[in-house]
């Protein structure tokens, strides 16, 4: 079984990359999150993977994190979901926040994902809870304002997940058109900047500013 790769990117697109790994071309179907933690062309990289066997389809997968393949796994695992839906699922959301969508049952916020419609959504909602409900999903470091928002390990928090005002703004930044995962990535960096103290107004007009980051 291959679970980790770490060689020369020789091609890097946003759902696929070819590592050099000792003169052999490893071809890989990743996140979005995998594919930007690559160096460009010609540097080295690392990614877990995972090998997708299904009769006589031999595909590689990877990803930034041994956490990411194994939520990866745990879609596979899970009725209706596909390799495809499953990439997809990781790169249009940051698990923390699909994490609490799971939770508290949010549809909307699950339908927003490409391919995934209001009856998938709800069979995802029964049959990812309790595999999710253990699991502690790392975010960005937010020390002091994160912890007092109960992003970090703080209360109510499962890390990295956003809450009070930064919910409403990242809410307000998908409304606008952003991609819940540029959303949320685009509020943290406002609050970053403004701190504790930001409201929800303040938070959207500095994250438009972030939001392609």
């Amino acid at each position: 079984m291959i679970e980790y790769l770490k060689g020369t990117v020789v091609s890097r697109e946003p759902h696929h990359v070819i590592l050099d790994v000792g003169g052999v071309g490893y071809g890989l179907e990743v996140t979005t999150a995998a594919a930007a933690s690559l160096p460009e062309t010609g540097g080295v990289g690392e990614l877990h993977v995972y090998l997708y066997v299904q009769e006589a389809v031999l595909r590689l997968y990877g990803f930034v994190s041994r956490q990411e393949r194994e939520v990866f796994e745990i879609f596979l695992n899970t009725s209706g979901i596909g390799p495809r839906t499953a990439v997809a699922i990781l790169s249009n959301i940051e698990m923390a926040a699909f994490a609490r969508a799971i939770m508290a049952g949010d549809l909307k916020t699950l339908t927003r994902i490409p391919g995934i419609g209001k009856k998938t959504a709800e069979r995802l909602s029964v049959e990812l809870k309790d595999k999710l409900k253990g699991m502690v999903f790392e975010g960005p470091d937010r020390s002091g304002a994160g912890a007092e928002r109960g992003n970090g390990t703080g209360p109510g928090g499962l890390g990295g997940l956003p809450g009070g005002d930064e919910a409403e703004a990242v809410e307000a930044l998908i409304t606008l058109g952003c991609k819940p995962i540029v959303a949320e990535r685009a509020i943290r960096t406002a609050a970053d900047i403004l701190g504790a103290d930001a409201t929800t107004a303040e938070l959207v007009r500095e994250g438009l500013k972030h939001r392609r980051t």
